[in-house]
C-alpha cells in the first residue's frame, strides 16, 4: 500500500515515524515526523477544500503523494501531504519533526541552536527544511520526499487540532505519545 493512499486520518497516523527529507544546495536535512493533523474533504469546516478548488488550494486536489504548501497569517508556510484520490481534497499537515540530519543547516535557517527549537511547529519545520511556496504541487519523490517508517513509532495520541476556529470538536491531531519534539 502506498504511504499516501487512503483517508487523511489513516495517512496522518501512518506518517508518524516516517522521515521527511529535503536535499538542497546547503545540504540534506531530515526529520522524523512526530505530529500531524488530518484535513478532510467532507464535514470538516477547517479544511481548505471545503469550498472546492481555488487558486490557493488547487494542489490539495491533486493525487495522493503531492505537496500542498500554503502561506498562513501572511508569514509562515505550512507543508501538507495530499492523500487519497485525485479530486478528493484531503491532506495531512505535518506539524512537528524530530530533527535527524543536517541540524547545522536547520539551525542556520532558523537562527536557533537548540534542536528542540528547530522543528517543533509547522512554520518552524518548513523554515528549517527550506520548504518554500515553489514546492506546492510537487510530487514527493525527488529532492523533497518522505521515507516510510521502519518500525512503529509507539503509542499515538489523538486530540483536537491547533490554531483553527472551525470543526474544533474533531480529534484529528495525532502525535507520538510523550514525544518531546511535538509542538505545544
Amino acid at each position: 500500500m502506498s504511504l499516501y493512499a487512503g483517508s487523511a486520518v489513516a495517512v496522518a497516523r501512518r506518517l508518524l515515524g516516517a522521515v521527511l527529507v529535503h536535499t538542497t544546495e546547503e545540504g540534506r536535512v531530515a526529520g522524523r515526523i512526530v505530529e500531524t493533523e488530518a484535513y478532510l474533504a467532507v464535514g470538516d469546516g477547517a479544511s481548505h477544500s471545503r469550498m472546492g478548488p481555488t487558486d490557493r488550494n488547487r494542489s490539495m486536489f491533486l493525487a495522493a503523494g503531492h505537496a500542498y504548501v500554503y502561506r498562513i497569517y501572511g508569514v509562515h508556510h505550512c507543508f501538507n501531504v495530499v492523500t487519497g484520490a485525485e479530486g478528493r481534497g484531503e491532506a495531512v499537515l505535518v506539524r512537528a519533526l524530530e530533527p535527524l540530519e543536517g541540524l547545522e543547516v536547520m539551525a542556520a535557517r532558523r537562527g536557533r541552536a537548540r534542536p528542540q527549537d528547530l522543528c517543533s511547529g509547522p512554520g518552524k519545520l518548513v523554515q528549517a527544511l527550506g520548504i518554500e511556496a515553489g514546492h506546492d504541487g510537487v510530487l514527493l519523490d525527488g529532492a523533497l520526499s518522505i521515507t516510510p517508517r521502519e518500525r512503529s513509532p509507539g503509542p499515538i495520541a489523538a486530540g483536537p487540532r491547533i490554531g483553527i476556529s472551525r470543526s474544533l470538536e474533531l480529534p484529528l491531531r495525532f502525535g507520538v505519545a510523550r514525544s518531546p519534539w511535538c509542538s505545544r
